[in-house]
């Protein structure tokens, strides 16, 4: 919104963006299980692509460094309940990710890998929306260690659990299976707006 006057509308637009149960917040909280890594040589990072695909793939940092990058503004959700709106990530699309791999017909499923071994879930179809990348900066900074440095997953439309830190490897499987979280209570999808929080079943 350009301008520096009152905004009329802005309570009841906020107000539709925020789930059931969600609390504004203005800073950018910390959370994760274990470790927080920090890597001394980037020449070791890579990105692998594997599973149910042709050919494996494995992204160098030095190529992930020349792909070219967007500019993604969304609001992102956590399941502790906190929200924070009009976040401007720079990030790599996950097409162009995907134009590193050929998918086999029967992938319907990713599995997000992390470091530490911490992995998440998610549907083929929500890792591929439009909205969905690789996250490199958040409001005009490199991502911190704290934050997932050098690339997060963001996954927006699902509570910020499914955007993970650290990202190492991406996952194409056949059949869904639960990642660190979900197997310890949290919900399969997610979906904030209809409070997945977690998995009563």
């Amino acid at each position: 919104m350009s301008g520096g006057g009152v905004h009329n509308l802005d309570a009841n637009t906020t107000q539709n963006r925020i789930p059931p149960g969600q609390k504004l917040t203005a800073g950018f909280p910390v959370l994760h299980h274990g470790e927080v890594p920090y890597y001394n040589d980037m020449s070791k990072w890579n990105l692998r692509l594997f599973g149910l695909v042709e050919e494996e793939a494995t992204i160098a940092h030095k190529e992930w460094l020349s792909l070219p990058r967007r500019t993604f503004t969304n609001d992102i959700h956590c399941v502790t309940t906190w929200s924070k709106l009009d976040n401007v990530w720079e990030g790599v699309a996950v097409s162009t990710v995907m134009d590193k791999v050929k998918l086999l017909p029967e992938a319907k499923f990713v599995m997000l890998h992390a470091e530490h071994g911490w992995t998440t879930n998610l549907p083929l179809a929500d890792f591929l929306r439009e909205t969905s990348f690789l996250g490199t900066k958040h409001n005009g900074q490199l991502l911190t260690p704290e934050h997932g440095y050098p690339v997060r997953m963001v996954v927006p439309h699902l509570y910020f659990w499914k955007s993970a830190k650290w990202l190492r490897g991406i996952e194409f499987m056949a059949k869904d299976k639960p990642g660190f979280w979900e197997r310890n209570g949290y919900h399969m999808y997610g979906d904030p707006f209809r409070e997945e929080r977690f998995d009563y079943d």
